[in-house]
């Protein structure tokens, strides 16, 4: 998705589209790595107008994918949405890379253009990576496998002998002391 810059200093722009996952390359590296498999196009709506020196642009990203539980490994699909708003300014000559600099609030939510067009394609697969959960969940409170034969806890109890055993110091178990 790509917003021309002089017309945003004339009007406020909506933009609209749908793209499949794979035409984000960090969304296809994502599905490729096992990470997540996205099972809906990505659906963006975006506003961009000319405010000041930039172009302020809001907009939301929805999608839905499927992820492995990091508790009891199943499959599950889970709809994936974010909101933002970036300010987009002209690129100018930088200060040296060597000097501190302390961020403002603003500058979080900043970024440049060069030339008359901003694309948004980066930040748009950005911010539907930023809610792939790190360690998905199919549901909070997933009971997950057993560790001692490995059933799924959410589907049956398996009678295994698991409380008291510290799984961090369970290797100890095995250690025999002769005196």
């Amino acid at each position: 998705m790509k917003i021309r810059v002089e017309e945003t200093k004339k009007k406020r722009l909506t933009l609209e589209e749908d793209e499949p996952a794979e035409h984000y390359a960090p969304l296809a590296e994502v599905e490729k790595s096992g990470e997540a498999r996205f099972t809906a196009p990505v659906h963006v709506e975006v506003s961009a107008f000319w405010e000041h020196d930039h172009v302020r642009v809001a907009g939301k990203v929805a999608t839905a994918a499927a992820l492995t539980c990091s508790r009891c490994l199943t499959e599950f699909e889970t709809p994936l949405e974010s909101s933002f708003t970036i300010i987009y300014s002209q690129a100018r000559d930088e200060s040296p890379a060597d000097e501190e600099v302390e961020l403002s609030e603003e500058d979080l939510v900043a970024a440049t253009y060069q030339g008359d067009e901003i694309d948004l394609d980066f930040e748009i697969a950005e911010q539907v990576m930023m809610e792939v959960p790190y360690k998905p969940l199919c549901r909070e409170a997933c009971k997950g496998l057993c560790t001692e034969c490995g059933q799924d806890l959410n589907v049956a109890e398996c009678g295994c002998n698991r409380g008291g055993i510290n799984l961090k110091m369970s290797a100890l178990q095995k250690i025999k002391i002769e005196k």
